[in-house]
């Protein structure tokens, strides 16, 4: 099946021949779609702690976080340019010779556009842009509106300006501070430092794209002596990238091998699921979970921060009756009433349907890596949710579910994807440690099978290309996991820059 330069090509990616054939055979059988019973909602796979219960929690981990190690661990390699989307646009639409501005902005198609000119001076990077644009047109003043509108927008995005096209979303300004910029990623040191730090050290790891280290250690040093000194707490940084043997490889429409116009097989990123790899490389007690662009300006850290506390809390609780179950069950011959409790909790507490009878089988339930998910009311926003869903073995259990992963077409599945409340922000706080204090090997709770195939063009021509079961679903599918409700404001995402006028982008 393979040429020889197929297979050296396969082995330099730290593939196997058997990797790539069983990546075809995915190909070729198809994915099963998720099979939703019911979208999880509030006292059905939701917990909502009152005001009394999430102080308790806070307390909780507040006593015991210095006996603990911490982690907070940061998914960033994504570029910026999403962000942008409108404002491409504009540079390929917008002519300054010959449209006049001002009607240019009125059409519906370009409402965007207009909030963005409108509000150009709230956002952080206006002044950067603004100043080289200045030094390259010192009469810049003097010309007319859409002219100037249209060199600010190429100064920010292209390559012969400050290039945010090219750069990572978490090295963007995204917050201003009197004459200071503060970008995604100085939001993320920050807020560690009130929650995620011992002894006045955190720990934070970045997942970074290679070409993109050297940026994230030289914003590090430009801004250290700064939050270190606001936040009286010193910062140790590491950072990894996706690994090559977590590439998949592409297939024609027809699924057969796709071969690139010097007849090399064609790999690609497979996706965050991939990152699997990188947080089975680290090491901690909790570890949290949170992406790169739900940061809040200085306002708010304290609000967010204290719900990190309480879902910690809820972990550390959780792990004190695991690890004690087991050790009982470990100690001794255990009595009926002690496997009634087992049982009782693992149905309660845990939100496991099918509950397995026998000590063997409870231990193996138990022993497993632990994460409290925040979930926010669905507001519309785009991405995955909190479901109760059979497995192809008739197992139920509650996971997070990606739009991707459920069949559109059909129209009880739709339904019931329509009646979700709840929708998942990326808020996982993790337990990767056993009983004895000793790391889980992560790779071995996934569920293979719940990746995803997309489509995809590669030089013009259709390809088709596997993704790996995400980091915060089918990779974590056989976690024992806890849903539970946080307030909106933990949620503040930037997908498209004119999110960073929302107020909680907007320091006061």
């Amino acid at each position: 099946m393979f040429t020889e330069k197929n297979i050296q090509q396969i082995q330099n990616h730290g593939l196997s021949e058997a990797e790539i054939e069983r990546q075809l055979a995915i190909f070729r059988n198809g994915i099963l779609y998720a099979n939703v019973v019911e979208p999880a909602s509030v006292n059905n796979g939701i917990e909502v702690f009152s005001e009394k219960e999430q102080q308790r929690l806070a307390n909780l981990f507040e006593a015991e976080k210095d006996n603990l190690e911490l982690l907070k661990f940061v998914p960033a390699s994504g570029a910026a340019t999403r962000m942008f989307k409108f404002l491409h646009q504009f540079l390929e639409n917008f002519k300054p010779e010959n449209d006049a501005i001002d009607v240019f902005l009125q059409k519906e198609e370009n409402k965007n556009l207009k909030i963005f000119f409108d509000s150009m001076s709230n956002f952080a990077f206006s002044t950067l842009v603004k100043g080289k644009l200045e030094e390259k047109y010192p009469d810049l003043e003097n010309f007319e509106k859409g002219k100037r509108y249209y060199l600010f927008i190429q100064e920010m995005l292209e390559e012969t300006g400050l290039n945010f096209n090219n750069t990572p979303k978490g090295l963007v300004p995204f917050h201003k501070y009197g004459e200071n910029y503060v970008t995604a990623f100085g939001e993320q040191l920050y807020e560690a430092a009130f929650y995620a730090a011992t002894y006045d050290t955190a720990n934070l790891h970045f997942t970074v794209s290679e070409g993109h280290e050297k940026k994230f250690k030289k914003r590090f040093d430009e801004v250290k002596h700064i939050v270190e000194e606001k936040t009286e707490v010193r910062f140790k940084i590491s950072y990894s990238f996706q690994k090559k043997e977590t590439d998949t490889v592409a297939v024609t429409p027809e699924n057969d091998l796709f071969l690139d116009e010097k007849g090399d097989l064609l790999f690609r990123p497979s996706g965050h699921g991939a990152l699997l790899e990188n947080l089975n490389d680290v090491d901690a007690d909790i570890i949290f979970i949170k992406n790169i662009d739900n940061v809040v300006s200085e306002n708010y850290v304290e609000t967010v921060a204290y719900q990190k506390k309480v879902l910690a809390g809820k972990l550390i609780s959780l792990q004190k009756k695991i690890f004690r179950f087991i050790e009982k069950l470990n100690a001794e011959n255990p009595s009926e009433e002690l496997l009634n409790e087992i049982e009782s909790f693992i149905s309660e507490a845990l939100n496991i349907k099918n509950i397995p009878i026998g000590k063997d089988k409870l231990l193996k339930v138990l022993e497993r890596p632990i994460r409290i998910c925040g979930v926010v009311e669905n507001t519309g926003a785009p991405g995955g949710g909190p479901f109760l869903i059979k497995d192809k073995n008739g197992n139920l259990s509650y996971q997070i579910v990606e739009m991707s992963q459920i069949d559109s077409n059909n129209p009880q599945q739709k339904q019931l994807v329509e009646k979700a409340t709840h929708f998942n922000p990326v808020d996982l706080i993790c337990g990767v440690r056993n009983y004895k204090g000793e790391k889980f090997n992560l790779l071995k709770f996934s569920d293979p099978d719940a990746g995803f195939i997309s489509k995809k063009s590669y030089h013009g021509k259709s390809i088709k290309a596997l993704e790996l079961p995400g980091l915060w679903n089918g990779a974590m599918a056989n976690w024992n996991t806890v849903f539970v409700e946080v307030p909106l404001i933990t949620f503040n995402p930037v997908k498209t820059v004119n999110d960073l006028l929302n107020e909680v982008h907007q320091p006061k």
